[in-house]
């Protein structure tokens, strides 16, 4: 029989892996993995004129909306979760692939994320990731700021 910790810490896995299977295919099923009031980061976004946070479903939803089209074929292999002794939270490398729509470059990146639910849902996310094949695959900070709404 399952412990509460353990029925928790299996929600938190659960989250990630619709997380991961979702934001590049269907942003709306995506952000409702988030509490109404879900904060998420991207600490390096700030380098290319992009917030380094988002606050609520609603800023989520704009600015991830056009992921699917903008990062064609994301996928994401080689993860690897990292628990916690807090249940609700999980620490992953994930390395993540696509082709930018606007320059036609594949894009490779190495992720580490943190994630924190409650109640099953995502109320805390943050993402670290090297800006240099950002650049180098989207081409300029303009059309990496289109693809995310952040013009």
């Amino acid at each position: 029989m399952q412990t509460v910790q353990d029925m928790e810490r299996d929600k938190t896995a659960q989250a990630f892996a619709a997380h991961l299977a979702l934001v590049g295919t269907d942003v709306q099923a995506w952000v409702n993995l988030f509490a109404e009031d879900a904060i998420v980061e991207f600490p390096y976004a700030s380098a290319f004129g992009s917030p380094e946070r988002l606050e609520g479903k609603s800023a989520l939803y704009n600015y991830m909306k056009d992921v699917p089209a903008q990062m064609q074929n994301l996928i994401f292999t080689n993860v690897r979760e990292y628990p916690t002794l807090n249940p609700n939270i999980l620490f992953a490398e994930v390395h993540g692939e696509a082709t930018i729509a606007a320059t036609g470059r594949q894009y490779q990146q190495d992720y580490v994320m943190r994630l924190e639910t409650q109640d099953g849902k995502i109320v805390h996310y943050r993402e670290y990731w090297n800006p240099a094949p950002v650049l180098e695959a989207w081409g300029d900070t303009k059309n990496l700021r289109q693809s995310f709404n952040a013009e």
